[in-house]
């Protein structure tokens, strides 16, 4: 059967692309490698942009834990912020922990009459540099576009050069659940002044996620741009982060085995003829945040909007278009790592990003995914005047990184 787009992946980036697709009445396939109801490690933070996504899909999401602001701590530092009410996103988040919230989504692209097809791994078929389907357990399914929603890039993702940029910035995290009678809070909290078991600083944070449910979601997460990120060990941060956090929290002990992984930030190319790449494939994450919900969402729905403007030319305008949402934000954030890579660069910017009303409002909306090339008021031209500040300084930025 011939189908107008596969998708590889049965993430938030793989269903946004599937819903889009069945419920424009394209025929679409998804093919999920894992089983019916597989958890994927994460966060579970949904931020304001994701729950505007969901909107735009129409998807209810009042089964999820109402997040309304966020807690942020630097040092002796802490402010307590709401989302901002804007005209482009509503001003409450949530936490729902991904177990649940993409086998929602996969059940949502079911019931719009998207093709759904678990434990079958999918690789793209190339012929003469084209993409002209995938390859499922030795049988061969065309369709005009594959879209790659994998994830952190695998094989799929090599066979087309999809892979992480090695001259750029990745992350590594860490999360576990864990009892707390503060489980039903409405402000996620960040700590920003993370240390490792040396007392190096960390660039990155610790997070209390309350899932509403009777646990909380614990992580910490780091930037490759530290020294000596490569011996960083990630359970040891994640345990001395629970230390700080257990009296107040009156945390107990974790409910399962801490789990990692890697936070791909960069991405080599993302289209190509015949395929796209959506979400985390396409290196859409931020590294201020290590957030990527809400970017798979919107490129998934972007992905097929292209294609039905023009199936022909769906790749390249998906490119530019996607390009001109995300770009200068996400590399204004990786050009950034390079800096708070150094501790005595890190610990004045901390005492900055909390310091004044103002600063931390600007840190909000960096959290909050928030920003991008149209954002409007003070944190837009900030970000604007970093990117054009950063640009020209990438060159020494890039010399004197903080090596791994």
């Amino acid at each position: 059967m011939q189908f107008d787009i596969a998708v590889i992946g049965g993430g938030p980036g793989g269903s946004s692309t599937a819903i889009s697709a069945a419920r424009a009445g394209l025929r679409v396939v998804l093919f999920e490698k894992a089983q019916y109801g597989r958890d994927k490690v994460c966060g579970d933070g949904l931020t304001p942009r994701a729950i505007g996504a969901l909107n735009d899909l129409n998807i209810d999401h009042s089964i999820s834990h109402r997040i309304d602001g966020l807690r942020m701590i630097a040092g002796k530092k802490q402010r307590e912020l709401s989302w901002p009410t804007t005209d482009r996103f509503p001003n409450h988040g949530a936490v729902w922990p991904r177990k649940k919230f993409d086998n929602h989504l996969l059940d949502i692209a079911i019931e719009s009459g998207a093709d759904v097809r678990f434990t079958a791994e999918a690789l793209p078929v190339i012929e003469d540099g084209v993409v002209i389907g995938v390859e499922v357990n030795g049988e061969v399914i065309r369709a005009s576009l594959v879209v790659l929603a994998t994830g952190a890039q695998g094989a799929a993702a090599k066979m087309l050069g999809a892979v992480r940029d090695p001259d750029e910035t990745f992350g590594l995290a860490i999360r576990a659940y864990a009892p707390t009678p503060r489980h039903a809070e409405r402000h996620l909290e960040a700590c920003l002044s993370l240390r490792d078991e040396h007392g190096t600083p960390v660039p990155g944070y610790g997070w209390m996620f309350p899932a509403g449910d009777g646990t909380v979601n614990i992580g910490v997460g780091a930037l490759s741009t530290m020294k000596g990120f490569k011996k960083l060990n990630l359970n040891t941060l994640l345990d001395q982060y629970a230390s700080i956090v257990r009296e107040p929290w009156s945390l107990g002990e974790y409910v399962d085995k801490p789990r990692a992984w890697r936070l791909p930030m960069s991405c080599v190319r993302r289209h190509g003829p015949g395929w796209v790449a959506v979400g985390d494939a396409a290196g859409f994450v931020n590294p201020m945040n290590g957030e990527g919900i809400d970017y798979a969402l919107e490129s998934g729905m972007l992905a097929v909007q292209c294609f039905i403007d023009n199936p022909a030319t769906a790749p390249s305008s998906y490119d530019t278009q996607v390009g001109e949402r995300f770009d200068a934000f996400l590399r204004t954030g990786r050009r950034f790592s390079f800096i708070i890579g150094h501790p005595w660069l890190l610990r004045p910017g901390l005492r900055v990003a909390v310091g004044t009303q103002v600063a931390a409002d600007i840190t909000l909306a960096v959290m909050g995914n928030l920003i991008d090339s149209t954002t409007p008021g003070a944190a837009g031209k900030v970000m604007r005047l970093a990117d054009n500040a950063l640009r020209i300084a990438d060159p020494i930025l890039r010399r004197t990184r903080a090596k791994a």
